[in-house]
């Protein structure tokens, strides 16, 4: 009788070891399935975020533009940058064309200098919109970069 009940210890052993496995690999299988769920989630959460932008509200109105009486001297603020061989003012958001530089008083090479910078320009020119000439006496850097927010 003796050895019976150490063989019914014995089969009541294995099965409650195969209970834990089985009941670790049920757990194991349930927190894979979590976290592959949760990837896929992240991931196409974070597709949809890239394909979809958010829109930025109305950006500040830039060219500051402050102008006398006369309507001749002016301020503008933009950045710096060479196209097709010109140097012009470009609006730091939206990288639009606001002006054409010309250099008045110093030598047209020293815009290089300015080249990716946020600055404040002050001169004479037309404010008839983007292509318009502004004529350049003064600038004062505002930042050393200049990027899209």
């Amino acid at each position: 009788m003796h050895v019976l009940a150490f063989g019914c210890g014995r089969h009541n052993l294995v099965r409650h070891v195969l209970n834990v496995a089985t009941t670790l690999m049920i757990r194991r299988a349930a927190t894979t399935v979590f976290v592959v769920a949760a990837s896929l989630n992240l991931a196409f959460a974070l597709a949809n975020v890239a394909a979809n932008p958010a829109q930025d509200p109305q950006p500040k109105t830039e060219p500051k533009q402050k102008a006398d009486p006369k309507g001749q001297a002016a301020s503008l603020t933009g950045c710096v940058d060479e196209q097709d061989g010109k140097w012009v003012l470009v609006n730091n958001q939206t990288m639009a064309i606001i002006a054409t530089l010309a250099a008045d008083g110093f030598p047209t090479e020293a815009f290089a200098k300015y080249l990716g910078h946020k600055v404040n320009v002050r001169g004479t020119g037309s404010s008839d919109g983007p292509g318009s000439t502004f004529k350049v006496r003064e600038i004062q850097t505002l930042s050393e970069t200049c990027a899209a927010r």
